[in-house]
């Protein structure tokens, strides 16, 4: 199968021209797209609306599908992981989180990860090959389709985060692409303003960021209030100081639309990072940049095999976000959820632990 040939991946015009190039006519690309996106159709044999002799060409020329679900986890919070292989084989995981007013879907952007943050289960897996756009938007429909049934409508709409497994702004490209895609009204019409991108701090690709006019939200990981401790946690800091960052940072607050802020994500660290001084040189640094439009999201860290870390204690988050509020810098805790089933922040490394509950599909 060739990857250029899934569908899934295409714009709109790109699939006009497809259709123009095997001597169909042009309304077959509008059909092929409201199938793939808005019926959320893996096969082009569900698409009964176009002629059997032309669903029978896309089969031996192109593919609606090229994900294929190794096993989902269901933790007992109502957390699901599922990790999927690529027609390659490459491990792709993805995350769907219910709440009570909205539904969230963590997905991937790279198999694998090449940043080794110290912290990070995911970083031993290194990088084994960026997702392309069809790859992305489909984790969204095969999740979708699992929770609701195919094509059903969502109850309260779809908020996606870009937290899975890579860093995005390493796959600019696939992922600007692919949420142009999943933005589009006759699709799964989930329009930016409900995505977030989380970057461990590509400085060159914040800049880019801040350019697009349909622009999702922002979140940086930055998790040390200092070069030092950075430098370990995460070595991408070796490339890019804080200073830097901080200044990209500031450059993006600037672009902010009214009632627009961002985000500064902090993973806490038991004896690591979670001290009362570290809280207040973060505050201490963050004021210093002016930076009045972002808020911070406190994590305690999701432990997980051979990572030597542990999570700091309940009654050291609530005292550091004091201490960040006690500055004036906006700060929440972000509730854990799927740890059982190893579908919390940091823990995404392909694990198909036969001791969980598992369900095939």
């Amino acid at each position: 199968m060739n990857e250029n040939l899934h569908l899934t991946g295409f714009s709109k015009s790109e699939l006009a021209e497809f259709a123009a190039q095997i001597g169909e006519p042009k309304y077959r690309a509008k059909q092929i797209f409201r199938g793939l996106h808005s019926r959320r159709l893996l096969s082009f044999e569900e698409m009964t609306d176009l002629p059997k002799t032309f669903r029978e060409k896309l089969n031996e020329i192109a593919a609606a599908s090229t994900l294929r679900v190794e096993s989902r986890y269901v933790s007992e919070d109502g957390t699901r992981r599922f990790l999927m292989k690529t027609h390659d084989n490459f491990p792709v995981e993805t995350v769907f989180i219910p709440t009570e007013n909205r539904d969230t879907i963590c997905f991937s952007s790279q198999s694998g990860c090449p940043l080794k943050c110290d912290f990070c289960l995911t970083a031993k897996l290194g990088l084994l090959r960026n997702l392309t756009a069809g790859e992305i938007v489909e984790q969204i429909i095969i999740v979708l389709n699992d929770v609701y049934g195919v094509g059903e409508e969502t109850p309260h709409g779809t908020n996606l985060v870009a937290m899975g497994a890579g860093e995005p702004f390493l796959n600019f490209e696939n992922l600007t692409k692919a949420i142009e895609i999943m933005a589009d009204e006759e699709g799964l019409f989930i329009v930016p303003n409900r995505i977030t991108v989380s970057t461990a701090g590509i400085v060159p690709k914040i800049y880019e960021f801040a350019k697009l006019e349909k622009r999702p939200h922002l979140a940086i990981s930055l998790s040390a209030p200092n070069d030092e401790l950075r430098d370990k946690l995460m070595p991408i800091n070796k490339r890019w100081k804080i200073e830097e960052l901080l200044k990209a940072a500031k450059e993006f607050e600037k672009s902010l639309r009214r009632g627009e802020r961002f985000t500064f994500e902090y993973v806490l660290l038991g004896g690591v990072n979670d001290t009362d001084e570290h809280a207040r040189e973060l505050a201490s640094l963050l004021n210093s940049y002016e930076l009045n439009r972002v808020k911070i999201n406190l994590i305690p860290h999701n432990s997980a095999e051979p990572l030597e870390y542990h999570p700091s204690s309940w009654e050291q988050v609530e005292h550091f976000k004091e201490i960040l509020e006690s500055k004036g810098v906006s700060a929440y805790v972000r509730r854990p959820r799927g740890r059982d089933i190893y579908a919390a922040c940091g823990q995404l490394a392909a694990k198909d632990t036969p001791n969980l509950v598992q369900i095939l599909i």
